[in-house]
């Protein structure tokens, strides 16, 4: 079930998937501390603007026998979008954008886990924005599991989603005079994301 891993101190050797354990079906916690949920954008049609959330909570079934009998569910605080730049962030917050004083959370709730391949899943389900709900796919990969020093069974999962903030509702946006857009409607988020078995 293990990747090939490189030798011992390899330059490569952390980017070798660690699946060790053979089971890691139970009930989970997301690992704030270790997850990530960015988010990105282009920005008047020539460069890119990455940023982040950085309040979130979730829960996780894994089942290792049966995977369509897992789940995931996210909550985002919106007010957590972080993007290193103030004045951005507060128009993010405002209601041009994710109206974070109507809508304090995005959140994501899987109706279907399927299993594409050893360490590749499809997960389905509903997408919560403001007030708009909709179906998406988001493609996980396992990319590790393990017992950490503190006794914790960890895994993690890497995937990513590209959807439309128009679908969603957030349609401001600012013409420019060379043609195009100042805000790209395609947003691309991306979950790096460590879940701890629940005791």
């Amino acid at each position: 079930m293990a990747k090939h891993r490189a030798p011992e101190g390899s330059p490569t050797d952390f980017d070798a998937a660690t699946v060790a354990l053979a089971d890691v079906s139970g009930d989970y916690t997301i690992d704030v501390a270790h997850t990530r949920i960015g988010i990105r954008a282009r920005h008047a049609m020539v460069t890119t603007v990455r940023g982040a959330f950085t309040d979130f909570a979730g829960e996780a079934h894994l089942d290792t026998l049966k995977p369509e009998a897992s789940s995931v569910s996210i909550r985002i605080r919106t007010a957590s979008v972080d993007t290193g730049q103030a004045d951005r962030d507060a128009h993010l917050r405002s209601p041009d954008f994710l109206d974070v004083e109507r809508w304090p959370e995005m959140v994501f709730a899987s109706t279907d886990v399927e299993q594409v391949d050893e360490e590749t899943f499809e997960v389905t389900g509903d997408l919560t924005i403001r007030d708009v709900t909709r179906p998406v796919t988001v493609e996980f990969t396992l990319t590790g599991s393990a017992k950490d020093p503190f006794g914790n069974t960890r895994v993690g999962f890497e995937g990513a989603l590209s959807i439309k903030r128009s679908d969603w509702g957030l349609v401001w946006n600012t013409p420019l005079d060379t043609g195009g857009v100042l805000v790209s409607d395609r947003i691309q988020v991306e979950f790096d994301v460590s879940v701890i078995r629940s005791a």
